[in-house]
């Protein structure tokens, strides 16, 4: 099979899931190729605790992903999430070296916004860039060119641990993959799921994963704050397994099925199968017992991102008020409780399919969102630079007998483990 260009590969991590996504540029946009999504192991709250667990889940689903498209995946974009994930908001300014802004002075500035005191175990994955101020004119996003002898810049710092972010990297290493770039899951999540109206207006992103709820503020087309909670699907899950007396297994299959997060909404006559553990009977229990355990884990969830937004003071002004996405969105009744809760109009939401073509429907659902808002964002950065796609770098090359290519990634993964 004749190799292709343009093959962008997105790589998301997560706790309860890895999910990985093959894009291919066109002249019409992005296609969706393929994917690939398996359960994930080795992982709490984002966190690697295993790393061969963590390996086996990224090779497994690579694998997959490699027999539906025919290619060799090699890089990757991959998401940053997890409980050690800070960001907060930085200023730079730095003497315009010429009459007007040159890209020089737009780097200097960014790289003196970055220049902030953090602590050791950390480093700066990130900076998203907000405005820049070129002597008293505020709000410019693109200062190239423009006149003036004094530029600030302010941006938005991504910071993580070393050694979090390190072993996520090395359990890529040693899966044979090379990690193209990094960035925010919220962000490339905002990238799949928002309009371009809501992100200028104002937005709040929630982003309800298996072991964290992400949150990303926008504003005026930027980042403004941005927040990971460690409470998220799983705590709900072993609500239910402990509430229900039923196995975890169980217990996320009627969260997904009979889920319900405002118990008001289901009839006083609904009563569900519940597996008992051990291997006893299963029971019929009231519905309601079930949206009595949810209801109040998502309203505690629903409630710490209110203080998030508060946090930002940007809370009164998101008029497109609250996108939630992710895994854990797709409860029933869960719009509902966060216009209650949040006191903001709510939507919830899924790729757009008109951002994206090829296998739409296949990638269409919540939990894809972070994956294809990777591969999106890869393919805007590229569009921005204005660089050719170069053949395979975007991370796959199209070969003829896919199942060389895991031979070659069992290979690396036993070379690198036994370093």
């Amino acid at each position: 099979m004749a190799k292709q260009d343009g093959i962008i590969v997105g790589l998301d991590v997560g706790t309860t899931k890895v999910c990985v996504i093959v894009g291919e540029e066109s002249e019409r946009g992005l296609n969706i190729l393929g994917f690939g999504s398996q359960p994930s192991e080795g992982l709490r709250k984002g966190t690697v605790v295993n790393m061969d667990s963590t390996t086996r889940s990224i090779s497994e689903v690579l694998s997959k992903a490699e027999l539906m498209t025919d290619c060799t995946i090699q890089k990757v974009h991959l998401a940053l999430s997890g409980s050690h994930v800070l960001g907060f908001n930085s200023h730079g300014i730095v003497a315009i070296s010429d009459t007007e802004v040159h890209e020089t002075d737009v780097e200097r500035v960014i790289h003196a916004a970055k220049a902030v005191a953090v602590p050791r175990d950390r480093q700066i994955v990130e900076a998203l860039q907000q405005d820049f101020i070129v002597d008293s004119n505020k709000g410019i996003k693109e200062p190239l060119g423009i006149s003036g002898v004094r530029l600030e810049a302010k941006v938005h710092l991504v910071t993580a641990v070393r050694a979090a972010l390190d072993n996520v990297e090395r359990c890529c290493m040693r899966a044979g993959l090379e990690v193209e770039s990094i960035s925010l899951a919220q962000v490339a999540s905002s990238q799949a799921v928002l309009h371009d109206d809501e992100r200028e207006l104002g937005v709040a992103l929630v982003d309800i994963g298996g072991g964290t709820t992400d949150v990303a503020v926008w504003h005026d087309r930027s980042v403004v704050h941005s927040a990971v909670i460690p409470v998220a699907g799983n705590h709900l899950t072993q609500d239910i397994a402990v509430g229900m007396r039923t196995p975890l297994a169980e217990a996320e299959k009627l969260k997904l099925k009979h889920g319900c997060a405002m118990n008001s909404l289901i009839g006083a006559d609904e009563v569900i199968d519940v597996p008992s553990v051990g291997g006893r009977a299963p029971e019929q229990r009231s519905r309601q017992l079930l949206g009595a355990i949810i209801e109040p884990r998502m309203e505690e969830i629903l409630t710490l991102v209110q203080h998030e937004l508060q946090r930002s003071g940007f809370e009164e002004s998101l008029t497109s008020g609250v996108v939630i996405t992710g895994g854990g969105s797709e409860l029933e009744g869960l719009c509902e409780l966060a216009e209650e809760v949040l006191g903001l109009p709510v939507r919830l939401a899924k790729p757009s399919a008109s951002k994206i073509g090829g296998l739409v429907g296949d990638v269409s659902g919540p939990r894809f969102a972070t994956a294809v808002g990777l591969v999106l964002n890869a393919h805007a950065r590229r569009g921005e630079l204005g660089k050719p796609s170069p053949r395979s770098s975007g991370g796959g090359k199209r070969i003829a007998k896919p199942g060389n290519s895991f031979l070659s990634r069992v290979k690396k993964w036993f070379s690198a483990a036994y370093q």
